[in-house]
């Protein structure tokens, strides 16, 4: 009778809260934050490998690099009216806590005018851009690569066709965009980010803006592009790559062509998408047709071609074509 009664009184399994837990990280190692630490600064010297090997992969010496002894070399110094003195980024700052400081410049209004001044700089640089296409992909992607020589075909085509080209300004698939903007007579365009280590533009760059914060880089890539053509990458492209969804996804922006260049580097994700996220109802089908896969430059130039004809400009002017209809239709 006794062990009935306690196995009456024992919780129900689901409601049980277990004593111990097996997670791990996506890496297999259990999360501490002596692991967080670790993998956070594995990340940022992975980041800079990845960047420096895309340079000198194209035979050049990685601006990190040239710092060399006997040789007067300009070094980056630190603005010490907006930054603190250890070498964090604008976007870690504004994500952190503001302390009690005396000094406005250390402080987040101050930050709130910096933003504005990156956003209007930007504006102002990019201002004559009609139609452009956004060219994502790893760093360290080098000329003996065929994706490198397909962005480049891909870039040349469409600048052939009258439109700019817009890259993060590195090495690697930037750096091959850049070149076939150049090669197709088009205006070549790098949105170049501040990071702790110097990444430095690829030399194909024709119109180069600096930017600390990665959202307004990103605005800029969204509002002065066409198109995406993401080829094979890591986070910072599937980062642009789900912003350009997300965006079509809840009416944000219309008629946006996505292509993912590189049918075997990404089918992994489009069947993960298909049979896990879409089989659950976390998207629906047709938010996979929102995605167009190729292996050709041709394809992929002619699929931006044939929407910017039939429905083209900018999203911004798409949206403004859109309310004046709404208005035509209600007089």
């Amino acid at each position: 009778m006794k062990n009935r009664k306690d196995k009456s009184n024992a919780a129900p399994a689901s409601r049980r809260i277990p004593r111990s837990t097996k997670a791990r990280t996506a890496g297999g190692k259990k999360l501490n934050p002596e692991v967080m630490a670790s993998a956070e600064q594995k990340a940022l010297e992975g980041l800079k490998q990845r960047t420096e090997e895309g340079h000198l992969k194209a035979g050049r010496t990685p601006p990190s690099q040239q710092n060399s002894p006997g040789k007067l070399v300009v070094t980056r110094t630190i603005d010490d009216a907006i930054r603190d003195s250890s070498p964090v980024t604008e976007d870690e700052k504004l994500l952190q806590q503001s302390g009690p400081r005396g000094d406005f410049t250390r402080t987040d209004p101050w930050r709130v005018l910096r933003i504005m001044g990156e956003f209007i700089d930007g504006f102002d640089t990019l201002a004559s851009v009609e139609k452009a296409v956004t060219i994502f992909g790893s760093a360290r992607i080098g000329p003996d690569d065929p994706h490198y020589d397909a962005a480049v075909e891909t870039s040349r085509l469409l600048a052939l066709a009258g439109f700019d080209i817009i890259t993060g300004a590195g090495p690697g698939i930037m750096e091959a965009g850049n070149k076939g903007a150049r090669l197709g007579g088009g205006r070549s365009i790098g949105c170049n980010i501040e990071l702790p280590f110097e990444q430095g533009a690829n030399p194909y760059v024709d119109t180069l803006v600096h930017f600390k914060y990665f959202f307004v880089r990103k605005t800029m890539f969204i509002k002065y592009s066409v198109a995406f053509v993401i080829f094979p990458g890591g986070f910072g492209t599937l980062d642009e790559l789900f912003e350009a969804l997300t965006l079509i996804q809840t009416g944000k922006i219309y008629r946006f062509p996505v292509i993912l260049f590189g049918r075997y580097y990404w089918a992994g994700l489009l069947r993960w998408l298909q049979t896990r996220v879409l089989s659950e109802g976390k998207i629906s089908e047709g938010d996979l047709d929102l995605m167009l896969v190729t292996d050709d430059p041709a394809e992929a130039a002619q699929a931006i071609i044939s929407a910017y004809k039939s429905l083209g400009k900018t999203a911004g002017q798409q949206f403004e074509e859109v309310v004046e209809g709404r208005d035509g239709e209600k007089k």
